[in-house]
């Protein structure tokens, strides 16, 4: 692979994907192919994303989508962003036609390739990645396709062909498939209650088990034997019949039936409870727009198009009740906004002509015209939306534990059977085949990892959907996970803890000079800052800045602004900016930062600054040392003065002040020596002159990341509002998923182990086993989705 070439990424919606171990398998498969340096599988929203380079980006994907069709021949592949016709319209269906590429699998039956070329399933994903091959498979007999809730798009497939390669069965039941199941299994029971209380016997009683057993599970054994063929062995399917039809070999017929009916019906359930999880966790970003009313030419006619559509400096209109679908300016209208979706915050926002107004906003009452600033896909909606879709590449270490797990514990508990099958018969006097080859039976049934494999990324996923309900957007599972650990929490001053709104609060001139003097150099140097110091000495001066004559402006690093002014030096920074000139200064006694001003090498006065200190600040250090936080610290490069102020004020434990942006990494890289290896660090700043240190600590988190691009690249979680006391609740959250996902692996481990010994002893029979297989993977779905509950966060 080409170093020198551009890395660029690619998607495949794989619609049909119906169980996390096929998720597993292919993403597995698709990591082999020479050119692509990074894969992932979206379980959750049925996506594939690819990391290669541009140059070999089309020939990837289409082996990658041979690859899929190999390894799942019923999934349909189509590929993000790749439309003829734009994205779907609000109210609009899109009737796509398939084009059929067939490719041949390594065992010579014909699979099906479909490319949708009609429409774009735009929409959004929450990621998840895994690293084993258990050899799971599943095929689909009469698949309708469950596109879930891909933000309000409706598709309509009509397929002229019939998917000949697609018996099987799958996880993922429409309402279609669930009433042909329950039809088979109402047959199935009733043929079955019928041989057993019935006078039949011999043969008659046999064939109506065979017939009940094939309209109960036939579809299973045939994939299992699809499945050998492609050498694909230890898959559940490959279990299930091996274990009910060993039933019938030691004459447990009505067992062989009922476990099968059994093991059907709890997979029913368990794709049931898999697709409410998806859709509850799709809803909790359920953010992306549908349409744009676009004004068309100087008039008041709008016209309904794809947010794609639209262009930098277009006008559209939004009105109430409608989603804001791209970032813009007010220019007309008055309204109160909806900011929960992004943000998290109940209180509604008001917006009046010349409002910044970011995409996701859901307009209240009011009607908004918005000039355009940014296209959709560099808006926030879209930002945020890929931020957590990324999510997917970076993997907890309880992850890497159940996917390393799960690739030996089939083949494990396989050769185990065996083995009780065959030595204890062989060895102790009175042992039967029949007896311990049913035991062995009991084995098999139990030794899918259905249960970890589908819960433990849900609980994940659920996680970070939960915090983004927060307004609190956390980059990977890793980082959920990291949070739990943290016991040193290091905070930026300004703009973090406090509000970064500076007021002039005096103006000490000297030298003879008069205020009005002093104010005005002080402006025409910080005339091209945007700090807020700046920034609030030009709104203290409220007059126009005079720029004739003004020239030579030099910002320097952490100490303030050089500029000309009529040929004469003018300074204004801090006492370091002083001290490098050789200028004599006053220091004065009031705390607040303060800005010295010099002209022509003589000290012309100061001006005191204040910044206020953030309402919920004092309460956010207070809630995290609740949560065990050992060690609070606050960095700044204001006077030691001022911010030992602050910490006094907010109860923090450590203060560190007058650092330059580097030093603060140097304080960091301290702090890190001083704590324990198992110990996590925090960083938390507003995203500004903050990249290196946030990318330093364990966990970067920037604040206040609503329409700061800065703030959504540097950071591992990123809180939009700027309240720091959401950093204590993106760390409840992550306390009570690690709950969760433990309770989970707890649970399944612990009822699976419980009915292995159970089944060696001959206690547990098949029924039991069958529970411990897809009831304990029922239970541990709807488990997971409490993680979703964030009322009381």
């Amino acid at each position: 692979m080409g170093t020198g070439q551009e890395q660029v990424k690619r998607e495949l919606l794989l619609d049909g994907l119906d169980c996390a171990n096929c998720a597993l398998k292919i993403e597995n498969g698709v990591k082999k192919i020479k050119g692509i340096s990074d894969c992932s599988v979206n379980f959750v929203t049925k996506t594939l994303s690819m990391h290669t380079t541009s140059d070999m980006d089309e020939q990837v994907v289409e082996e990658a989508k041979r690859k899929v069709l190999r390894l799942e021949p019923h999934i349909r592949i189509s590929e993000k962003g790749k439309s003829s016709q734009g994205n779907r319209i609000a109210g609009d269906s899109i009737n796509p036609t398939n084009d059929h590429v067939h490719a041949h699998a390594g065992s010579g039956a014909h699979t099906h390739e479909h490319t949708p070329s009609g429409h774009d399933h735009a929409g959004y994903s929450y990621a998840h990645d895994h690293a084993h091959d258990n050899g799971h498979h599943h095929e689909a007999q009469d698949h309708t396709h469950d596109h879930g809730s891909h933000a309000g798009h409706d598709h309509d497939h009509a397929d002229g062909h019939d998917h000949d390669a697609h018996a099987g069965h799958s996880h993922e039941h429409g309402a279609g498939q669930t009433k042909v199941l329950l039809a088979r299994l109402a047959a199935g029971s009733i043929l079955v209650a019928t041989a057993i209380w019935s006078p039949l016997e011999g043969w008659a009683q046999l064939a109506l088990y065979v017939v009940a057993y094939l309209i109960a599970g036939g579809d299973i054994v045939l994939q299992a034997f699809k499945n050998i063929i492609r050498g694909q062995v230890f898959d559940e399917y490959f279990l299930m019949s091996v274990a009910t039809i060993g039933a019938f070999a030691i004459g447990q017929y009505p067992e062989g039936v009922a476990v099968m009916l059994f093991y059907q019906l709890g997979e029913m359930f368990q794709g049931l409870a898999v697709n409410r999880s998806r859709k509850s966790i799709q809803s909790l970003m359920d953010i992306r727009p549908d349409y744009a009313n676009m004004l068309i030419g100087a008039g008041e006619e709008t016209k309904r198009v794809s947010p794609d559509e639209v262009r930098i400096g277009d006008r559209i209109v939004v009105k109430a009740g409608e989603r804001v679908p791209l970032d813009g300016i007010v220019k007309a209208g008055r309204s109160m906004v909806d900011t929960s979706a992004l943000t998290g915050e109940s209180v509604p926002r008001e917006l009046e002509p010349g409002s910044d107004v970011l995409s996701g906003f859901v307009n209240k009452n009011g009607m908004l015209t918005i000039e355009v600033t940014k296209t959709f896909g560099e808006s926030t909606v879209s930002k945020i939306l890929d931020l957590v879709q990324n999510a997917s590449s970076r993997k907890a270490k309880t992850e890497h534990f159940i996917s390393k797990f799960a690739r030996y514990y089939t083949p494990v508990v396989v050769i185990l059977a065996a083995l009780i099958a065959l030595v204890p018969p062989l060895v102790l006097s009175g042992a039967t085949f029949a007896d311990w080859i049913y035991r062995a039976l009991v084995f098999l049934v139990i030794s899918c990892p259905c249960a970890l494999v589908v819960s433990i990324p849900l609980g994940f996923f659920g996680g970070i959907g939960a915090a983004s309900r927060n307004g609190i957007l956390i980059k990977g599972s890793n980082y959920l996970e990291a949070l739990n650990d943290v016991k040193v929490v290091v905070f930026d001053k300004t703009g973090t803890l406090t509000k970064g709104v500076f007021k002039v609060t005096a103006v000490r001139p000297e030298g003879g000079r008069t205020e009005d003097e002093l104010m005005e150099l002080a402006a025409i140097a910080e005339a091209h800052s945007n700090h807020p110091i700046a920034e609030s000495i030009r709104a203290a001066w409220a007059k126009d800045i005079r720029t004739q004559g003004v020239d030579d402006y030099d910002e320097v690093a952490g100490h303030g602004i050089k500029v000309s002014v009529d040929g004469r030096e003018v300074l204004a920074g801090n006492a370091k900016l002083m001290e490098q000139a050789g200028i004599s200064y006053t220091t004065p006694q009031t705390v607040g930062t303060v800005v010295h001003v010099a002209e022509s090498g003589s000290y012309v006065g100061h001006l005191i600054i204040a910044d206020e200190v953030k309402d919920d600040a004092a309460a956010a250090i207070q809630a995290l040392k609740k949560l065990g936080i050992r060690k609070t610290v606050m960095l700044t490069g204001d006077a030691k003065a001022v911010g030992e102020a602050v910490g006094r004020e907010l109860g923090v434990d450590e203060v560190y002040a007058e650092l330059l942006p580097q030093h603060k990494v140097e304080q960091l890289e301290r702090l890190e020596a001083a704590k324990s290896p198992k110990e996590k660090m925090v960083f938390v700043g507003d995203g500004i002159n903050d990249t290196p240190v946030l990318a330093r600590a364990d966990v970067g988190v920037a604040m206040g990341g609503l329409g700061s691009d800065a703030a959504i690249e540097a950071a591992d979680v990123v809180i939009m509002t700027d309240e720091p006391s959401r950093l204590a609740s993106a760390i409840r959250i992550a306390k009570r998923t690690r709950t969760i996902v433990w309770q989970n692996i707890g649970f399944a481990l612990g009822v699976k182990a419980i009915f292995l010994l159970l089944g060696v002893f001959g206690i547990a029979t098949m029924w039991e086993a069958v529970f411990s297989d897809v009831g304990v993977t029922v239970l541990a779905v709807l488990n997971a989705m409490r993680v979703l509950r964030v009322k009381d966060i």
